[in-house]
């Protein structure tokens, strides 16, 4: 009887966990909490009411997601990210597996093909349970599958180091960006068509540039849409005619300059 009445109490502190964690996911990823946005846990337990401990592992899982990081002396905040910097490399990533997916599609047999096509299922699973932290390892290891048959090793080493420093500004792009991993899949799936079929370099190396670049733009497109909630609070006011001031002048300096 008392391991049942502790089994409900569980169910229930991970019913409010659960809770918790949907709704600061939710306000995260759609831009209500931008880049930077303290997590204030009383606040949120006042907003929410509920008590603070499921909010902290809430917190927690997000912080394992890569969408929230603890500061010193600040707490938790949602992550930042350097636009420039991410788009740099994620473009450079773009030519380098381009060229080492070309170089490993020769070396490659039916049996690594097969292995490419379960990840994809897997991959698929992922995306259909909304499940974007997976689908993003399944993503990379995918990827990781085709460059181990890469006969430059150089070129390899130069693509972890990559993938190594997008780690460090979000573990899962697809956690910002789920529409976009559909699309992805469709993009992995006419990659192993191409191995499979012995499709010339040039057009392999086109491809799978081109997949990393699309990924890229809409990192890009999503930033851009944070961003214009941002201008929309920090317009100045608006003249009767209904043009907006404090735009006018931004204009004009930008002229000036």
């Amino acid at each position: 009887m008392i391991a049942a009445v502790q089994q409900a109490r569980q169910g229930m502190a991970m019913n409010k966990q659960e809770v918790a964690y949907q709704i600061l996911r939710q306000r995260i990823v759609s831009g209500v909490y931008g880049p930077g946005y303290r997590l204030i846990i009383d606040e949120l337990a006042r907003e929410l009411q509920m008590s603070q401990t499921p909010l902290r592992e809430a917190v927690r899982r997000l912080e394992a997601e890569g969408l929230v990081e603890y500061v010193r002396n600040a707490g938790a905040r949602v992550v930042t990210i350097d636009e420039r910097q991410y788009l740099d490399v994620l473009s450079t990533l773009a030519v380098l597996e381009g060229y080492a997916t070309a170089l490993a599609a020769p070396c490659m047999t039916p049996r690594d093909v097969a292995i490419l096509r379960a990840f994809e299922d897997d991959m698929a699973a992922a995306v259909d349970a909304g499940d974007m932290l997976r689908y993003g390892a399944l993503n990379r290891a995918y990827h990781e599958a085709i460059y181990a048959h890469c006969p430059n090793r150089y070129l390899v080493g130069q693509i972890e180091r990559a993938w190594t420093q997008l780690d460090s500004m979000r573990q899962s792009i697809f956690v910002l960006l789920p529409t976009r991993a559909r699309a992805s899949l469709d993009d992995h799936r006419r990659i192993t068509q191409l191995i499979a079929e012995r499709a010339p370099a040039e057009e392999i190396e086109r491809v799978v540039r081109q997949h990393k670049l699309a990924t890229a733009d809409a990192f890009h497109a999503w930033t851009l849409a944070q961003r214009a909630p941002r201008r929309e609070a920090g317009r100045g006011v608006v003249a009767a005619d209904g043009h907006d001031q404090h735009a006018d002048r931004a204009e004009e300096r930008r002229r000036i300059e």
